[in-house]
């Protein structure tokens, strides 16, 4: 194996031109016709399926599986895509060790689950491989929606919202359609273009349109979308970030994670891209795992994630922090960022200070130690910007919705990390997404029946 090539400072080709495909493919392995039968064989279809109630999409798990052991791939498939239209990439990204694996019968009894997300893989893959569609779209209704965010959330509601027959345009302000499945996931997670994939497949059944470069409160108003649609969906995501709050961060060489993530995901030539020799990532969720586990397969020679709190309070799983580990990522728990530390406007260091829990309440000991590094990328999280929910209740600084993703705005909807109750896991924007799509067309055949009964008078009247 060609040996990293050392170089100071934040430096581009740290590693032989071999090593790049190398660490960045597929994280897991797809499974085979054989592999995913033997898998299969393996589930017990339990009637009250406690898998399927742990999936935030509810997808009929042992259903699938059956299909799947049945040797009917495309079967299980559109029962996986009725639940969720994005399945392949919740397949590739969501923490199922956590959802329905962790509920799996066999990892109660055995401690090995059923490989769940691997089989949805398999099934979901041999349909899109296969374009099939399982979908036919309903005569056009004349109704117009407007989906801002062409993330999980937008991507599912345009899709629900197309199979009735109403006519779709989603905006977003990057160059790509995606959101966090093109711009925020590690590389190995999802390699080969599969976000653009999917976004293709999900589209084909038509009526929906894509306007990239379009940003809410830059080039359009909430108010202005009222006044050309008949409703609004938001899934806007969270685009702001959190500060370190530490003396110096605006030193030169202090980056933001998602910002280092969507260019990782964006780069032709992974060779090109400069990396520190010793990284910290300060933050405890998935973008402080993915940032740091990717910043040492670019070459970084010590990478450290540090947490204000403990292990058990990280949100990122076991499983993720176990893979950051085994990758030679040091995780140190218990320290939060006092004072980045630089040499001539450059980062040098961070110096950071003790934490313990007092009465429940995080609270600094006053000691401090100190980290040397050339490269800090801050991953404690995302806000949302004001500018993007004018006129929308708030709640904890994201936009309130009540069950079916209703907004304190009249015909305004909302999904997705933006709101109060998402958690930042792909399949639970997919089922917001998707609920509201349902929602939305409900009301909107509302509105509509007044109409139609009272043609009915006059033509029977």
């Amino acid at each position: 194996m060609s040996q990293p090539v050392v170089k100071p400072g934040i430096a581009a080709g740290r590693l032989a031109p071999d090593r790049y495909r190398e660490n960045f493919s597929d994280l897991h392995a797809p499974l085979d016709r054989h592999e995913a039968l033997v898998e299969a064989d393996r589930c017990y279809f339990c009637f009250d399926a406690p898998c399927m109630n742990a999936c935030p999409t509810e997808i009929d798990i042992p259903l699938f599986i059956r299909e799947i052991s049945t040797g009917n791939p495309l079967g299980a498939a559109e029962t996986i895509f009725e639940q969720n239209i994005l399945g392949g990439m919740c397949a590739r990204v969501c923490p199922t060790e956590e959802l329905c694996e962790e509920a799996c019968v066999r990892e109660a009894a055995e401690g090995k689950p059923v490989r769940i997300g691997l089989l949805q893989r398999y099934a979901t893959d041999a349909a899109m491989d296969a374009n099939a569609q399982f979908f036919t779209r309903a005569p056009r209704t004349g109704r117009r929606i407007a989906v801002v965010g062409a993330g999980p959330a937008g991507l599912a509601c345009a899709h629900g919202l197309a199979v009735h027959g109403h006519d779709v345009t989603i905006f977003d302000g990057r160059p790509k359609a995606g959101g966090l499945n093109e711009y925020g996931i590690a590389s190995y997670k999802s390699p080969d273009g599969f976000a653009q994939a999917e976004i293709d497949y999900v589209t084909a059944i038509g009526g929906i349109a894509i306007e990239l470069g379009q940003m809410l409160g830059r080039d359009f108003t909430l108010s202005d979308l009222e006044a050309r649609f008949d409703a609004v969906f938001l899934g806007i995501g969270l685009s702001g970030v959190n500060a370190l709050r530490a003396e110096g961060e605006e030193a030169s060489g202090v980056e933001d994670a998602v910002d280092f993530i969507a260019e990782l995901r964006q780069a032709n030539d992974l060779s090109l891209l400069p990396i520190g020799q010793r990284v910290v990532v300060i933050g405890g969720g998935m973008t402080a795992i993915d940032a740091a586990i990717q910043a040492k397969l670019l070459g970084a020679e010590e990478v450290t994630i540090c947490y204000r709190r403990g292990k058990g309070e990280m949100n990122a799983s076991d499983w993720e922090q176990d893979l950051a580990t085994s990758r030679g990522v040091v995780i140190r728990h218990w320290l939060a960022p006092l004072r980045v530390l630089t040499e001539d406007g450059r980062v040098s260091g961070i110096e950071l200070e003790y934490t313990q829990l007092v009465d429940g309440r995080l609270q600094g000991m006053g000691h401090t130690t100190s980290i040397p590094a050339d490269q800090i990328f801050k991953a404690i999280g995302q806000t949302l910007e004001p500018r993007h929910a004018e006129g929308l209740t708030l709640i904890g600084g994201r936009i309130e919705i009540d069950a079916e993703g209703r907004t304190s705005r009249p015909g305004i909807w909302a999904g997705g990390d933006c709101v109060a109750t998402g958690d930042d896991l792909t399949v639970t924007a997919v089922a917001q997404g998707r609920d509201a799509a349902q929602s939305i067309h409900l009301a909107l055949a509302a509105r509509s029946a007044p109409a139609r009964a009272q043609a009915g008078e006059r033509i029977h009247g």
